[in-house]
């Protein structure tokens, strides 16, 4: 080899050495700059002072007044108290030896007491020709005692209620058992004779199950007389006693039908409540323990007799439950104001 030849060999090794030493450096710089950056991206996820998620607003019940809503939409209010939407379930049969019934109601906001809104569960029902009533309101009031006649009000709460056998004849508050001293009581005959029995109670947005169960029976001149108790269950199993009502007789019938409603009512103190904005989902009935064998079910929105209401509802079959959309009043097309509700059986 020559020396010119040396001299290329070696200036091409020293040109590689370079050239691998700096690629190695770069190397070494580049996985210390991806570590930085790796930390850097840490420090920045772990930083105390970086913004957290927002929390979503809670529904409001809020709308404009019904007088302007009704303006808005061009219709007349008609008196309350107000049936936005009833529902009917249409059963296979008649329930002999009738012991329980159970309906889970869930409301999808907290409806302040500001408002009077009536959810029942227990819309009307028949146990052996005998008619009752029930659910939950915002607003419940009556007498603090069977001697007081003083109407007071509780608030939030539930209420059962009972007409006598024919609605013409008192039935007095020997027919109601309180289940504490915070509850009311009330016997009169402004919507046919009746007896009822209120407490309250707090309730919010949830799902609760509203139940009357058969009770003790008792002689009364000779003749069998039997107490229902009213039990309103929140989710979590708490449940709160509300009382009883007395009927006659010993066994009973259930009727071969329920149905449940939402209303908007007038109280003394405010005779002129607003409609909230609610969703309030009525489930599957239970009579005795068991799902109800259904027909059929079917909703209806009243626009005369005393339940009038300006439409303001919409009800609809998801699943095995019926749910009602209160919102802003508009003009309901006739076709539908009674309308079928394809609900389904809840799974076993």
């Amino acid at each position: 080899m020559n020396h010119r030849s040396i001299t290329h060999h070696v200036l091409s090794h020293k040109a590689a050495l370079l050239v691998g030493n700096s690629l190695r450096a770069l190397a070494v710089m580049g996985a210390a700059g991806l570590m930085m950056a790796v930390c850097a991206g840490n420090s920045l996820a772990s930083d105390p002072i970086a913004p957290a998620a927002v929390a979503t607003p809670p529904l409001s019940a809020e709308q404009p007044s019904p007088a302007d809503m009704a303006k808005a939409a061009g219709v007349k209010l008609p008196s309350l108290p107000w049936h936005t939407a009833n529902i009917w379930w249409e059963l296979a049969s008649e329930t002999e030896n009738f012991e329980m019934l159970e309906q889970t109601v869930t409301i999808d906001r907290d409806v302040p007491s500001t408002m009077n809104l009536y959810i029942a569960p227990m819309g009307i029902a028949m146990i052996s020709g005998m008619q009752c009533y029930g659910g939950i309101q915002t607003n419940i009031n009556g007498w603090a005692n069977k001697e007081s006649r003083e109407r007071v009000f509780r608030g939030k709460g539930a209420i059962f209620s009972r007409w006598s056998n024919d609605k013409k004849t008192p039935i007095g508050l020997d027919h109601v058992l309180t289940a504490g001293e915070d509850c009311l009581v009330e016997s009169a005959g402004y919507e046919g004779e009746f007896a009822s029995v209120r407490r309250p109670f707090e309730w919010t947005k949830g799902t609760y199950t509203y139940r009357i169960r058969k009770d003790k029976t008792e002689q009364i001149d000779g003749q069998p007389h039997t107490w229902f108790t009213c039990e309103v269950e929140t989710k979590d199993c708490c449940q709160i006693t509300v009382g009883s009502l007395r009927f006659e007789g010993e066994t009973f019938k259930f009727w071969p039908k329920q149905s449940a409603f939402v209303e908007v009512y007038s109280t003394r103190q405010i005779p002129r409540s607003h409609i909230p904005a609610v969703e309030v989902t009525f489930g599957w009935p239970k009579i005795n323990g068991q799902p109800v064998k259904l027909k059929r079910a079917h909703a209806y929105y009243p626009d005369k007799s005393t339940q009038a209401s300006p439409d303001c509802a919409v009800v609809t079959a998801e699943g095995s439950n019926c749910v009602v959309k209160v919102g802003p009043i508009f003009v309901r097309d006739e076709a539908t104001r009674r309308h079928e509700l394809l609900i389904v059986p809840p799974a076993e």
